[in-house]
């Protein structure tokens, strides 16, 4: 199990689970990608390898973007909000980033319906 720095660790404000939200975004053009969790081991992975790696809530394990798909986020930047509880990954996009084979997973309709004025 790989260890993650410990004043990094204590900067961050977990879940009950042990998990920090992460969002995705194309360093270049600001898009936001995707929403996924990580745990400090995914953390960890991400800063030491320059590979987004992320926690699996449905399957309880580690993946690295990409691993199975070859759509991979190399590492630019990473930050983190200043609650703690959200970190941004700033990443170059190989291919689709969602699950359902598109760019993003912000690409369906927008919530917000202009109104007759």
């Amino acid at each position: 199990m790989s260890t993650l720095d410990p004043t990094t660790a204590a900067k961050l404000k977990r879940t009950p689970e042990g998990l920090v939200c992460a969002v995705a975004q194309q360093h270049d053009t600001r898009e936001v990608l995707m929403v996924a969790w990580m745990n400090d081991e995914a953390l960890h992975l991400t800063l030491t390898t320059g590979r987004a790696t992320y926690w699996s809530r449905s399957r309880n394990e580690l993946w690295a973007k990409g691993d199975t798909s070859g759509h991979t986020q190399k590492i630019i930047d990473v930050r983190l909000d200043c609650d703690g509880d959200t970190i941004l990954l700033l990443v170059d996009q190989t291919g689709a980033a969602c699950h359902t084979g598109t760019r993003t997973c912000f690409d369906a309709t927008s919530l917000l319906h202009p109104t007759d004025a």
